[in-house]
């Protein structure tokens, strides 16, 4: 009778793995797909911003001084475009193990 109870111990646990690496594999996959959209929206800032550059360097003061706000702007997105490629990557690298 222990014997059977220590079984179907088992098989309790067993399906709890499971279910919580699915739970992992679900939350995996939904943090994935943040960093991918973040990915995207970073670059799509980055772009309007170097776009605005662009056009306030040309139409900018004679000096050539722009907003104090536009630089730091483009950096940061540049810096999260970089960091979610990342992310991308190294995800797309699992999918395929």
């Amino acid at each position: 009778m222990r014997k059977d109870l220590l079984i179907a111990e088992s098989e309790l646990n067993r399906v709890q793995l499971m279910d919580e690496w699915e739970a992992a594999k679900e939350w995996h996959h939904t943090l994935s797909a943040g960093a991918r959209v973040a990915g995207s929206v970073a670059s799509a800032v980055a772009l309007v911003a170097s776009g605005v550059r662009a056009f306030r360097s040309k139409r900018g003061s004679p000096n050539g001084a722009e907003g104090s706000w536009l630089q730091p702007l483009i950096k940061g997105a540049g810096v999260i475009a970089t960091l979610c490629g990342g992310f991308r990557l190294r995800s797309g690298d699992q999918k395929k193990k």
